[in-house]
């Protein structure tokens, strides 16, 4: 993804500072004891991940990180919030990401990584920050949901789904989190592909009927960054394997230079 998102432009588009790689891991299919795939591997990137955004922060420039899968959440929250008081977290994704080891089916951490920032979950995860959970869970709003989960919904995280987006439209939406978000003085934005229509958006690795367009995707985040107290965006699960032509990939691009362009 990093890559692609490279090759068509959105850096040089954006006149966007490179602040290099965070090379992950290698993939490994076995299951820790944790119920976790690649689990220490994940707690020990999200540490060196976390450096780099916390230089990022330090230098007061908005962080744009390209992902990898929605388990770079972790280190990106665990390096904002070393010098914020109170950390707030806007998510927007087609899905909950709310799993545990015991309900999910495959035991990725790109399905549990809004649980575990929210401190739910296996401690070698959960537990990166010595003082708390990565972020309260008063101060996450989850955004675009259209694959329901009661789990998320009983957990007492803010959440304006996909119909409520619809209803309201984009601009209030976005007015109504920086509302709720105006006592943080920081906060930090996660965008899975996902969360886009399908039709638009096929090269993900959990395909859901519907989603946002491309127009209210951008509506939602430029407020967002129009905002002082944005640290960072992460951009996730976008897959160019699935994508052979790479005309999503493109679309994708141009959708992000016009959302994130200052």
């Amino acid at each position: 993804m990093p890559e692609v998102l490279r090759w068509n432009g959105l850096r040089t588009k954006l006149g966007a500072r490179d602040a290099g790689r965070v090379e992950a891991p290698h993939y490994r299919t076995e299951i820790h004891p944790s119920g976790i795939r690649n689990a220490e591997a994940i707690a020990r990137y999200a540490r060196t991940l976390a450096d780099t955004v916390e230089s990022i922060v330090l230098r007061e420039e908005l962080a744009v990180v390209l992902g990898g899968d929605c388990s770079i959440l972790l280190g990106n929250l665990l390096g904002a919030r070393r010098h914020v008081e109170q950390l707030g977290l806007v998510f927007l994704d087609g899905h909950s990401d709310f799993g545990t080891p015991e309900r999910s089916a495959t035991h990725g951490a790109a399905g549990m990584d809004l649980a575990l920032a929210v401190g739910a979950g296996p401690a070698l995860l959960s537990g990166l920050a010595s003082d708390g959970p990565l972020v309260d869970r008063e101060s996450v709003i989850h955004l675009g949901l259209r694959d329901e989960d009661p789990e998320l919904r009983a957990s007492g995280i803010a959440t304006i789904d996909l119909e409520e987006i619809e209803r309201a439209g984009p601009v209030a939406i976005a007015a109504r989190v920086l509302e709720r978000l105006e006592r943080h003085p920081g906060f930090w934005i996660h965008v899975d592909a996902d969360v886009l229509h399908d039709d638009i958006m096929p090269a993900v690795d959990s395909r859901v009927p519907g989603g946002l367009s491309y127009e209210a995707l951008v509506t939602l985040v430029r407020p967002l960054l129009a905002s002082p107290r944005a640290l960072g965006i992460e951009l996730t699960i976008y897959d160019p394997d699935r994508d052979p032509e790479g005309s999503v990939g493109r679309a994708f691009t141009a959708a992000l230079v016009e959302a994130l362009r200052p």
